[in-house]
């Protein structure tokens, strides 16, 4: 299936259908607040899709308006309080040739974060050694000893305002280890905008107050990579454009 349109899914709370590609790939542009997938049936409401979801196969299924069967497999996932590009396949081959490259490190994603406080440079490669540890009964990841972590960052805008620092980065991951952006952002006393881990909670309430915006500024931008199929290479880039409410704040 690959002529397909937002109709035949049956689609999440503000989720949108961003682009399509040959052999059934799709890519969705997730709302933060919006599960990638449901973990219990009374999950589904608030998914990435409105239906069931295997676990064990890692695929969303559900019946057309013709009562066909139709299944989209899940490709990656985001944290829900994390909007951006989200990929899915209708082709079970051709999810597992796409996980494999998610495997390999041969997917290059772009994030955009709002943050508080200003970078003395304009463009910086962050390397850190980041591990997981528990704490209050909680599991985080901490900066310190463990395994190398890298980011690319790139200011793109700063507010001016002596009141409020604010900027807009882009931190493209060289490494993908768990919730390796909002720990280096927040080592670097750059906490992302709203986030509730490892963020600046003053300054969260504060502009959450002022604003009404509550949301963790964190947004998958892009996504790309070149896949086979039908003895073809396709080059493939799936963009979602920047929330009007992170953008709002600068």
């Amino acid at each position: 299936m690959t002529d397909t349109t937002a109709s035949d899914f049956p689609l999440g709370t503000g989720v949108e259908i961003l682009t399509q590609a040959p052999g059934g790939l799709v890519a969705f542009d997730k709302p933060a607040g919006v599960l990638s997938h449901p973990n219990m049936k009374s999950e589904q409401p608030r998914a990435l899709l409105t239906c069931d979801y295997s676990i064990a196969g890692e695929f969303f299924s559900w019946k057309d308006e013709s009562g066909e069967l139709r299944r989209l497999w899940l490709l990656n996932r985001l944290d829900s309080h994390t909007s951006g590009v989200i990929l899915g396949a209708t082709d079970g081959e051709l999810a597992k040739n796409i996980r494999a490259l998610f495997l390999h490190k041969h997917i290059q994603k772009v994030y955009h974060a709002l943050v508080f406080g200003k970078s003395a440079n304009s463009t910086e490669m962050w390397k850190d050694r980041l591990d997981v540890e528990k704490r209050g009964g909680q599991v985080r990841t901490v900066a310190g000893k463990g395994v190398p972590s890298e980011s690319q960052m790139r200011v793109l805008k700063q507010r001016r305002d002596p009141a409020l620092s604010l900027t807009l980065i882009e931190l493209t991951p060289r490494t993908g280890r768990s919730h390796q952006l909002r720990v280096q952002c927040a080592h670097r006393r750059l906490p992302i905008v709203g986030d509730a881990t490892y963020g600046d909670f003053g300054a969260n309430r504060a502009l959450a107050k002022a604003s009404g915006v509550k949301r963790l500024c964190l947004h998958s931008h892009q996504t790309s990579f070149d896949y086979e199929h039908a003895g073809k290479t396709v080059k493939f880039t799936a963009t979602a454009p920047t929330p009007k409410e992170i953008l709002g704040l600068l």
